[in-house]
């Protein structure tokens, strides 16, 4: 759970539950969403018409999605952050060099979020997009964030938003995570071996300033069968580090 308002007010919350129940339901009608809420059918449409009236709800027939708007606000605050304009370049230029997947990442409210994607021509289709959030844990990209973390606040994210699998392999032990997040500490990088979606290997190497702290995590992402032994353990994890590098320089030069 996030950090709770000290006097939240409830039309908003109620609003941003509307917007996210559209998400998960794709797209819908009152009546499914009211019942999908457990909210009376005349409040969900009064929200759904406001919404629609201030253009961040689209109706079509009797149905109703999230509207393209929103997209207008998260370019917006993405391309506020100076790690992004920084690192984009890099991670194309990583995409391109393997030919696979690369991913930027930063964190907030505990979540990874997915700022810039850049396919090579090998990379794979993966359920994740720009803006995406994804537990810390279950990710390369993640966990190179998370090893670089003050303790307190590991603890504040893992109590908030706990341990869930994705797969088999997810790490779902607080002493599980605290051995992986000292090996990506001892070596500088950190791999996902089909803990968040089956079937992919990704490795990742965290973005640090001068004085140590994390703005975020860059990553390459493949197939179990492309990602194998020299590769996956040597090579690709050199090639991210020296994409990182060269981030890590520019921020500081800048």
């Amino acid at each position: 759970m996030a950090n709770r308002a000290k006097n939240p007010v409830k039309t908003t919350t109620t609003t941003f539950t509307i917007v996210e129940a559209l998400k998960e339901l794709d797209s819908c009608g009152v009546t499914e969403l009211a019942n999908h809420l457990q909210l009376p059918k005349s409040t969900v449409h009064n929200y759904l018409s406001t919404l629609e009236q201030e253009e961040y709800v689209k109706k079509e027939g009797n149905t109703y999605s999230v509207g393209i708007r929103f997209l207008e606000l998260g370019a917006y605050a993405r391309d506020c952050m100076q790690i992004y304009d920084i690192a984009k370049t890099e991670v194309d230029r990583l995409a391109d060099e393997t030919r696979e997947l690369a991913n930027l990442m930063i964190e907030e409210h505990g979540h990874g979020v997915y700022i810039h994607q850049a396919k090579g021509e090998q990379a794979v289709q993966v359920d994740s997009y720009v803006g995406t959030r994804v537990d810390l844990h279950a990710t390369a990209l993640g966990k190179s964030i998370l090893a670089h973390l003050p303790e307190d606040r590991i603890d504040t994210i893992v109590d908030n938003h706990g341990l869930p699998q994705c797969t088999e392999r997810t790490v779902s032990t607080r002493e599980e995570l605290e051995n992986e997040l000292e090996l990506v500490r001892k070596r500088g990088y950190a791999t996902d071996d089909e803990e968040r979606l089956k079937g992919l290997r990704c490795v990742a190497a965290p973005i640090q300033t001068s004085d140590g702290r994390v703005l975020g995590a860059v990553s390459a992402s493949g197939p179990v069968n492309r990602m194998q032994e020299e590769y996956f353990e040597n090579e690709l994890p050199n090639r991210v580090l020296e994409t990182v590098n060269v981030i890590e320089l520019n921020v500081t030069y800048s």
